[in-house]
């Protein structure tokens, strides 16, 4: 085996099983990255300056091939449930040999990396890699140890990331020929047969989604996190499309981190070093940090080019929606220096309710809180291709079900714990639309999110009075700066104030019936903020 780049003398790859690799390539430079991917015909350079790249058949997770292994760490832990499936220790040892025999003879990248910015809770990882622009990705999204902490560096987590490997589900146990296996009492990431480089990313998440909370009690979360000049920090929570990204890059505060996060005793710290952003249809207008951010060492994923330019052409969509870009969080200007902060003073739960039902703003009760935190909602609209108008509720355990080994009520009373013990300002935020559901009504204006948004920051909201809906029982204020006071009750500005009512009974039933599969492990308190739905509506 023929070793380059920079590592510690003691480091080896024989321990791993990888002693008959063709070449290791240790931590090498983000230049020489980009180099041996063009050279190897795996990417080109942008006009920007990024490297862009194609994944492949996959161009997203795949959360049905997603496995942990069932042992004596996660066997009375682990919430064995969809996103969460057993995998036999035995069949895991005999997949690794493969993975391992596949990758002798030839090269592989291997990268020292950690994650978490507050040093108690620093995870060392060691990456190898089958590809070096797979690499490069670990070297954007995790933090980066000087040369000196590599020369030193001492792996606790190990990811081999495969993408040519082809598992056998009759030899391997698995459901298809792809899949992302994590197993905690060896302390490895197995990833073969997709290069979509979000698997490693979210594996990483969902080791430290157990790791943090069932270990070492400190609260892991899916959510961004900035920090005003105060001192004062903020998170906020959301699924894809109600704005998290856009409501958490803010010119008058810096950013933590923009997907991932821990709170402990001491205040919030970002998991990673990097972000990960979505790209569809992005313009310098809409979102200008992501869009000035992409330049030479981002790395971009599964988009095109305009014809006979290497300029991207961020609209098209043919390969993929889920265009991405990852690149290193020095990339945006207005970053906190380390990613960390205070306990938080505000939480945001954005949603984006296409039904128009639920307020633009309202301030949440710890058990309302922990109740939407375990739901988790948002809505889609369905796609036009199928002809279909109406709007679909989806529900996403803690913003990030299939992210979370643990039972989601053991997230929710610990933000429940965390809320009443630093008297933590909890908002739930509609992003979505107003005065009628998806294709009557108008989706709220972004300045009048940020209008509210500003005015729970800066306390204004704390001097105004507030009613309750009938339904939800949510706190909505009657008043707020800068916002039309009309639209802070959301059945005002329906004309028929019957079918908003129809419309309020049908999604707090949803909410309920969604909510069935974890009564029996909430306590009184969450039970207690469900929705009243009225037999007469």
């Amino acid at each position: 085996m023929n070793e380059f780049g920079i590592k510690a003398e003691n480091a080896s790859l024989k321990s791993l099983g990888l002693g008959n690799v063709a070449s290791a390539l240790w931590n090498l430079e983000p230049s020489q990255l980009v180099e041996e991917t063009i050279i190897r015909g795996e990417g080109e350079l942008a006009s920007s300056g990024a490297l862009a790249v194609d994944t492949g058949e996959f161009t997203g997770r795949s959360p049905k091939d997603r496995f942990i292994v069932y042992d004596d760490i996660t066997k009375d832990a682990v919430w064995w449930e969809n996103f969460n499936i057993k995998f036999d220790a035995d069949k895991f040892d005999a997949l690794y040999n493969r993975v391992t025999a596949y990758l002798s003879g030839k090269d592989v990248y291997v990268r020292d990396a950690y994650a978490c910015a507050d040093p108690k809770y620093r995870m060392n990882i060691r990456a190898i890699t089958e590809t070096p622009w797979a690499n490069m990705f670990i070297y954007n999204m995790f933090l980066r140890p000087t040369n000196e902490e590599v020369l030193n560096f001492t792996p606790e987590w190990t990811i081999i990331a495969a993408p040519g490997f082809m598992a056998d589900p009759e030899i391997d146990g698995t459901r298809q020929h792809n899949f992302a296996v994590m197993n905690f009492t060896k302390k490895i990431i197995l990833i073969g047969g997709t290069g979509y480089t979000g698997e490693m990313k979210k594996g990483i998440f969902s080791a430290l989604n157990f790791i943090l909370p069932h270990q070492k009690n400190v609260l892991s979360m899916h959510c961004s996190a900035n920090i005003g000049e105060a001192g004062d920090t903020s998170v906020f929570f959301g699924l894809s499309g109600t704005g998290k990204t856009t409501l958490s890059s803010d010119p008058n505060r810096r950013l933590i981190g923009d997907d991932e996060h821990g709170w402990t005793d001491e205040g919030v710290f970002n998991f990673e070093g990097g972000c990960y952003a979505k790209c569809i249809n992005l313009s310098a207008e809409n979102e200008p940090d992501i869009f000035n951010a992409i330049k030479f060492g981002a790395l971009l994923e599964n988009i095109n080019f305009y014809e006979g330019t290497t300029e991207v052409d961020f609209e098209d969509k043919s390969k993929t929606e889920n265009t991405r870009v990852s690149y290193p969080i020095h990339h945006i200007n207005n970053i906190a220096v380390p990613s960390v902060g205070t306990t938080p003073n505000n939480i945001f739960f954005l949603t984006a309710d296409a039904f128009g039902v639920l307020p633009p703003i309202s301030k949440l009760t710890p058990g309302q809180a922990m109740y939407q935190f375990i739901s988790g909602y948002t809505a889609k609209v369905a796609g036009t291709e199928a002809g279909v108008t109406e709007p679909q509720t989806t529900f996403s355990s803690c913003f990030g079900a299939p992210f979370l080994p643990l039972h989601p009520t053991k997230y929710a009373e610990m933000l429940g714990e965390k809320m009443r013990k630093h008297n933590v300002n909890v908002w739930l935020i509609n992003t979505g639309w107003s005065g009628g559901a998806y294709g009557t009504g108008e989706r709220i204006k972004l300045r009048y999110t940020r209008a509210m948004i500003t005015a729970a920051l800066t306390g204004k909201l704390n001097e105004v009075t507030y009613e309750n809906h009938p339904v939800f029982g949510l706190a909505m204020p009657t008043s707020c700066e800068n916002v039309p006071t009309e639209i802070l009750n959301p059945r005002n500005t329906w004309q028929d104030k019957a079918a908003y009512d129809q419309k309020a009974n049908e999604l707090a039933n949803s909410f309920v019936k969604n909510f069935e599969k974890f009564a029996d492990y909430a306590n009184d308190e969450i039970m207690a903020a469900s929705p009243k739905v009225s037999v007469n509506a």
